[in-house]
């Protein structure tokens, strides 16, 4: 009888859906799965663009630059080559280094005195904060203000370090007032690097 009760149901049922695909006047659906969709589409479009500083530097083609701007490469002159009225190898040094936790910026003399030294730290920033690249922008506008005040206008930039605060700390320093000649990467690579840690264990 239960049986029998079941095989009725079910054949109601798919009689039922099948009147329903004929007519077209009534049919089921679910509109859950579009909406989650639609609503991450919607999140995703809302979400301000990436900074350049947190995804990393974008890569330059040096060929079709070098066959645009020839002059952006150094040769034998550029060291008594005049920029704002000084030699290129007598403009002031703007040292930044660059770690994973902090960004630490100095401005020397072309002889290699420190003047000026700020810090994320130095500028409020604590903890994991220190280690963003708006830290670094912020350090960088407030040590170019200070350049401007002992008016260095014109400065060589000199980069040392992987980290969050690189491109960010450049920016910086172009609000802040200060033109930027030369852009010079010093980090330093190992030709023999040490052993990487054994992978962590979840």
């Amino acid at each position: 009888m239960f049986k029998m009760f079941i095989k009725s149901s079910i054949l109601t049922g798919i009689h039922y859906i099948k009147q329903c695909t004929i007519s077209k006047s009534a049919f089921i659906h679910t509109s859950i799965i579009l909406r989650k969709a639609e609503d991450r589409k919607e999140m995703l479009a809302s979400l301000p663009a990436k900074d350049e500083g947190t995804i990393g530097e974008k890569s330059v083609d040096i060929d079709t630059l070098f066959n645009r701007r020839a002059k952006s490469f150094p040769d034998a002159n550029t060291a008594t080559q005049l920029f704002n009225g000084i030699p290129f190898n007598e403009l002031p040094i703007c040292n930044i280094r660059v770690s994973p936790n902090n960004t630490i910026i100095s401005v020397t003399d072309y002889k290699g005195v420190p003047r000026l030294i700020r810090s994320c730290g130095i500028e409020g920033f604590k903890n994991t904060r220190k280690g963003t690249n708006i830290a670094a922008q912020a350090t960088a506008v407030s040590i170019s203000a200070k350049a401007v005040e002992l008016g260095w206008k014109t400065i060589r930039v000199k980069v040392r370090g992987l980290g969050p605060g690189r491109m960010s700390a450049i920016k910086g320093l172009q609000m802040g007032g200060l033109n930027i000649i030369s852009v010079t990467d010093n980090t330093p690579v190992s030709w023999n690097p040490p052993r990487p840690r054994k992978q962590r264990s979840l």
